[in-house]
């Protein structure tokens, strides 16, 4: 498991740079990576890109930190894993430089990146749909290296003490708000409901609406000390007293709008049955009620029936399975290439403008007669040209035939052709699940099919020979 957190740099880059760039922490400087500038030079290459910005706002860069749990993850394997956040979320498009500290109990990630990037010269937009956004790379990046991760849930501002409870299935905040959602599905009145919880063996107070009332419902176990307020921090915005009771009226109303009078039929309700799971028919209160597991084995019948629509048998389920698989498994390949192909291209658009817009001082410098004086006054200027040369050399770019604007207008290719790739990636992976689903629903339904026959058979041959 890795958290993330990301505040940005208004002022002193380079120090942020020197601090996580220190050879102590980094293992000699050997857990150092950077893209579109190097420690060195990052504070002049970040000063020339928010040079191009036309946004006025005093943000030079940002500073991300990804912390890991102690002993999950290795020192390289983490660097990695923090290259590829960094390439995730700032699509070749931002310098950035990533450092991997080992001086601490924990391993963690810093990652700088300038607030502007090199392609389209626009500010890099800090906010909640961004960090999130963040949240979201980092949770796929620990799931595809096999690390723990902190399930999405609705529940928003949870401490880690409550997650990992909820993990090991031992939260009674979780075993409280099921109780709620099962009493409010039961009850067809609030007081109903809160009869309910009390039978259940909780202690309420606050479940007036009076003035001078409580603020809040609040719910007790007979086993704890403390109540669990029913509000937006502590259980979530569906738990509140004035919520539960619109649940219930909403519940209320919505069945009495089924009801429809006589002689006039209400059109059936088609469910897509396909899309839900088979019901586990062996658990205990199936096997002691017969006409719950009659229920059951309909509704199984109906996914089961469900899952061979359009599909006819398992075998043509499995040829369509195999067909999207290769499908998503070739738009990922390419998808990985395209994005390496971008990075590269991205790099070569930003030192191309660099060394364009500062060539000029170059020129000069060269016919300047007190070179000295002018390298003093534009040592910024003609660091950048020179850095910018040796990487579009290093890159095999022939200065001379230098096209800019060719260069951008094939970035601008190569992302709409990402962008491409990852929606029929995405598509494909959707039809698998739902593919996947469905073949498990009729291998499971056939599997104990063919189980309750065998049992009947049984049952029958001990009764023929009973008599």
């Amino acid at each position: 498991m890795a958290i993330t957190k990301i505040h940005a740099i208004k002022a002193t880059v380079h120090k942020a740079v020197d601090y996580i760039c220190d050879p102590a922490k980094t293992d000699e400087s050997i857990l150092i990576s950077s893209f579109g500038c190097s420690p060195e030079t990052a504070a002049y290459d970040f000063k020339f890109a928010l040079s191009k910005t036309s946004q006025a706002d005093t943000n030079k860069a940002f500073h991300l930190i990804q912390s890991f749990m102690p002993s999950e993850v290795s020192y390289k394997e983490a660097h990695q894993i923090g290259v590829e956040l960094a390439d995730k979320l700032l699509e070749g498009k931002y310098s950035y430089i990533v450092s991997t500290h080992i001086d601490k109990g924990h391993v963690h990630n810093h990652i700088i990146f300038c607030a502007a990037d090199n392609v389209n010269h626009e500010k890099y937009h800090d906010c909640k749909k961004s960090y999130y956004h963040i949240r979201h790379l980092n949770d796929e990046l620990c799931s595809e290296h096999q690390l723990s991760v902190i399930s999405p849930s609705d529940n928003r501002g949870r401490k880690y003490k409550e997650w990992l409870a909820d993990k090991n299935s031992s939260s009674w905040k979780t075993k409280l708000k099921n109780d709620i959602d099962e009493a409010i599905q039961t009850a067809d009145t609030y007081e109903d409901f809160l009869d309910l919880i009390r039978a259940k063996g909780y202690e309420i107070k606050g479940e007036t609406f009076g003035e001078n009332d409580l603020k809040y419902i609040s719910f007790r176990p007979l086993d704890r000390e403390r109540f669990a307020r029913g509000s937006v921090k502590s259980l979530g915005a569906e738990y509140t007293r004035e919520r539960i009771k619109e649940r219930i009226e909403a519940k209320a109303l919505e069945q009495s709008q089924k009801r429809v009078p006589f002689p006039r039929k209400a059109k059936p309700i088609i469910k897509d049955y396909s899309s839900k799971k088979l019901i586990d028919t062996s658990e205990e209160k199936f096997t002691q009620s017969p006409g719950l597991k009659h229920w059951a084995d309909i509704q199984n019948l109906k996914i089961a029936a469900a899952s061979y629509s359009g599909a006819g048998s398992i075998a043509v389920l499995e040829k369509q399975l195999a067909a999207k698989s290769a499908l998503a498994k070739t738009a990922r390949n390419s998808l990985v290439e395209t994005e390496h192909q971008l990075k590269n291209l991205g790099q070569i658009l930003k030192y191309a403008e660099q060394y364009k817009a500062n060539h000029i001082y170059h020129v000069r410098y060269q016919k300047s007669k007190d070179q000295d004086a002018y390298l003093r006054r534009h040592e910024t200027e003609l660091l950048l040209h020179d850095g910018a040369e040796n990487m579009l050399k290093r890159f095999g770019i022939d200065l001379k035939n230098l096209d800019v604007e060719k260069l951008r207008s094939d970035y601008n290719a190569l992302y709409s052709k990402k962008e491409t790739l990852q929606n029929t990636y995405k598509s494909a992976e959707k039809e698998i699940n739902a593919l996947n689903r469905k073949l498990d629903n009729l291998k499971q339904y056939l599997d104990r099919d063919s189980q309750d026959h065998q049992t009947s058979d049984r049952k029958a041959e001990r009764n023929q020979n009973t008599l």
